[in-house]
């Protein structure tokens, strides 16, 4: 591969070794000579097994727990309700000021997803925990649940968390977040074709070779090891200190290799459960989710629904541009609201349109919480608006590449957020993807630089 140095020649440094070599992965051989080691390979004598009983249903109202078999079943250590856990509410981001506390460590009154944790079964064994599991009896009354965002958001629909008070979490600018530049109907007025389209995605499940779990050692007086493969050991160790009530000097969060993660081990779940176990029976407690554990209560990226409004020019000028985004949060918020929020500042894409109308909600259904999954906010998003790049440059017959170079931003464009573009490359990046793959475009698109503003 070639590196040009004709790009920003005054601005990029000529020492730059690593991009187009083949370099060993500094971690290759170690998991190739199983040396690699992960939480999970360290053993502790006296380790007890912790597992879940979580809701059958979608939706549920919790008329009684009846632990007393689970209690007596030979191996089972200790069964913890939600009584049990001294601050039994968060959110995971509520360090980052983004409230209210929405979500329990342990149900209680209801459930809102099939597969929420209602009751964990210490035990000496994997088999004794399960055993324990299977004899823990619960009383549901079966609610009506909704598991589409049209039908969240419909009137009348059943309330999913009523933390709420409505099935869309509540941004400062209302039921969205919104992001407003121009006038966008006058923008449709000004254009010569109007484009809307639709586009969905469905929820993805990330599936890492290794599935979640920690492993907690009490290390006396009053303090315990967590070996996490966690990917938010900030998060962890501070939303741990919140639902435990314990300073976080006592909590040494220990992690390493993650056997795959994808952002799907920033979500604060097995930890806190793990550490009071812990505490109360005075023992070390492992909890790793098995296979079918982790394919249905992991957070996957969420489900979205998109709807694209454009308005363009004969000449290829996009004009304006109306998004309506929807973010199936599942029943708790998790990241998805700052996810929902990354999306509406992305939504305009690397183009510069003076007339913008944004509005993307996250909404609540009884489905699995939803949370992060690699650039996501931004992914599908990516994938909607380039899709529809492609269908606008069909409509007005120019060429796709083309078609992006003319709208793309320049150094000193306003985006739609109100900040200036700095550090712009992306028409350099398109000039030479055209290059080396000779795709053919008109030699004047190649005279346009991202250090030359608009006009």
């Amino acid at each position: 591969m070639e590196l040009r140095k004709t790009y920003f020649a005054d601005e990029r440094r000529d020492d730059l070794k690593e991009i187009g070599q083949s370099r060993p992965r500094s971690d290759a051989f170690g998991h190739v000579t199983a040396r690699t080691a992960f939480f999970a390979d360290r053993t502790f004598p006296g380790t007890l097994h912790l597992k879940m009983v979580r809701s059958p249903h979608h939706h549920a109202r919790i008329r009684a727990i009846d632990t007393s078999e689970a209690e007596r079943h030979p191996g089972v250590v200790r069964v913890l309700t939600a009584k049990d856990v001294p601050h039994n509410l968060y959110t995971v981001l509520s360090l980052i000021q983004v409230g209210p506390e929405d979500e329990h460590v342990l149900a209680e009154e209801k459930v809102r997803w099939k597969g929420e944790a209602v009751v964990a079964v210490l035990a000496e064994t994997p088999r004794a925990a399960f055993e324990g599991v299977a004899k823990v009896r619960i009383d549901y009354e079966p609610l009506p649940a909704v598991l589409d965002m049209e039908a969240a958001l419909a009137p009348g629909a059943p309330l999913v968390n009523e933390r709420h008070g409505g099935n869309y979490y509540h941004y400062d600018s209302g039921s969205s977040r919104k992001v407003r530049l121009g006038d966008v109907e006058d923008g449709f007025r000004q254009a010569d074709h109007i484009l809307e389209q639709t586009y969905a995605s469905a929820p993805i499940e990330h599936a890492p070779t290794e599935t979640t779990g920690c492993i907690v050692v009490p290390e006396g007086n009053e303090r315990f090891t967590c070996y996490t493969n966690t990917q938010a050991m900030f998060f962890t160790l501070d939303n741990a200190s919140i639902i435990l009530q314990m300073p976080g000097h006592k909590l040494h969060m220990v992690g390493g290799t993650v056997g795959g993660g994808f952002g799907g081990k920033v979500d604060v779940i097995v930890e806190p459960i793990a550490i009071l176990g812990s505490k109360l029976t005075g023992r070390p407690v492992s909890f790793i989710y098995g296979r079918e554990e982790e394919m249905q209560i992991s957070s996957p990226r969420a489900a979205e629904r998109i709807v694209l409004k454009d308005g363009v020019t004969r000449d290829g000028r996009i004009v304006a541009r109306q998004v309506h985004c929807y973010v199936d949060a599942g029943a708790y918020s998790r990241h998805s609201p700052y996810g929902t929020q990354k999306g509406a500042a992305h939504f305009p894409g690397p183009y510069t349109i003076p007339n913008v109308s944004i509005d993307s909600f996250c909404v609540y259904t009884n489905r699995t919480p939803s949370s992060a999954m690699r650039g996501f906010g931004v992914t599908i998003g990516d994938f909607a608006l380039e899709v529809q790049m492609d269908k606008l440059a069909r409509l007005i017959g120019m060429d796709p590449i083309e078609f992006r170079l003319i709208n793309a931003y320049r150094d000193g464009d306003l985006k739609a957020h109100r900040q200036p573009t700095e550090g712009a490359a992306l028409i350099e990046c398109m000039q030479e993807a055209s290059r080396v793959t000779n795709w053919p475009i008109a030699d004047r698109f190649f005279e346009l630089s991202s250090r030359t503003r608009r006009d």
